[in-house]
């Protein structure tokens, strides 16, 4: 949430003492005075620093496919924030995506899950999403985003701001990953004169949409209508992509946000259609996310459409070296 000059004046104490406790927990935790515990399998944490989304869930399934691809056995440990009954909009999206193929250990104990599934079967390697503060857990190699688009150094810790730990927190990371550059004009350059850094940049590529309450095809844009469209969604940065479907040039006459991981109710969809008749729209967009919390909802007068996105990861086989060699390393190897 951003706040007003005014309120994070008043927030600022309160930012001071959160950033004392998350130094100095970081602190206890580098030198041993609080214990990391440690799975078998090789465990990749990908997170980042702030509240609200950089796209950790695309990371996570661009890397499950990547290490499915090597025949890796992946397993993805999430806390499900928000979440009920074990899961959550972003677990069931990954279930959705890759079946059977991929098992999730879901809940606030991430160590504990991954122990339940190491129970089970051999896992190679663990994700952990949303982990770069999740330090209980010990990991191999850690993969922080940051939005391109976002001016960082302008931002504020908790509660005043949405920074979760001080940017000192970055030399925590084994490699940063600049996500939306095609948001931020100039990011490619200024991330190429970083080379010596092991720093990479990924923007959000559009598969195509799918219909929702239909099957899992993916049509391209051009197949959906000529629109205009009204989009809504709740993640955790809705404006990326409103800002994703003009870059893509897919007509908009109408957006609506909605606090993430919200779960629509029948209230929100006669909300929404009353907008969208206002704003003249021949049908809606939204995320894959939402359609996860769209479940069991019908949209009477106009169809859904979900936007189905991939990550490109800038330049790749650099990227995926990278890891490799991090995770040799530290004794063991990815390949």
């Amino acid at each position: 949430m951003d706040f007003s000059p005014a309120i994070q004046t008043l927030l600022w104490p309160l930012s001071l003492l959160y950033g004392s406790y998350v130094r100095l927990r970081a602190w206890c935790y580098a030198r041993g005075w609080l214990k990391q515990n440690c799975l078998r399998g090789k465990v990749i944490s990908v997170g980042n620093l702030t509240v609200g989304g950089t796209g950790k869930t695309p990371m996570v399934m661009w890397l499950a496919d990547r290490l499915l691809a090597e025949g890796k056995r992946v397993a993805v440990l999430s806390r499900g924030y928000r979440g009920v009954d074990g899961t959550s909009d972003e677990i069931e999206l990954m279930k959705q995506r890759f079946q059977e193929r991929v098992v999730f250990g879901v809940g606030r104990d991430r160590f504990t899950q991954g122990q339940r599934l190491e129970g089970q079967e051999n896992i190679d390697v663990f994700l952990l999403d949303d982990g770069f503060q999740h330090l209980q857990l010990a990991r191999d190699l850690d993969i922080l985003l940051m939005d391109a688009s976002r001016q960082m150094a302008k931002e504020r810790l908790l509660p005043a701001g949405q920074l979760r730990e001080p940017l000192s927190a970055l030399s925590r990371a084994n490699l940063l990953i600049f996500t939306r550059i095609e948001n931020a004009p100039g990011a490619r350059e200024a991330i190429q004169r970083l080379g010596k850094f092991p720093i990479f940049a990924a923007e959000t590529r559009l598969r195509g949409f799918r219909l929702f309450g239909g099957d899992t095809a993916v049509f391209p844009t051009d197949s959906i209508g000529s629109g205009p469209f009204f989009a809504f969604c709740g993640v955790g940065n809705p404006d990326a992509f409103f800002h994703d479907l003009e870059s893509w040039h897919v007509p908009v006459t109408g957006t609506r946000k909605f606090r993430d991981h919200h779960r629509y109710v029948p209230e929100d969809v006669a909300l929404l259609e009353r907008a969208a008749s206002q704003a003249n729209a021949k049908a809606f967009l939204t995320t894959e996310k939402d359609a996860q919390n769209l479940a069991g909802l019908a949209f009477p007068s106009l169809r859904v459409y979900v936007a189905v996105i991939d990550l490109e990861v800038l330049p790749e086989a650099e990227f995926l070296a990278a890891i490799g060699r991090t995770m040799q390393a530290r004794g063991g190897a990815s390949g």
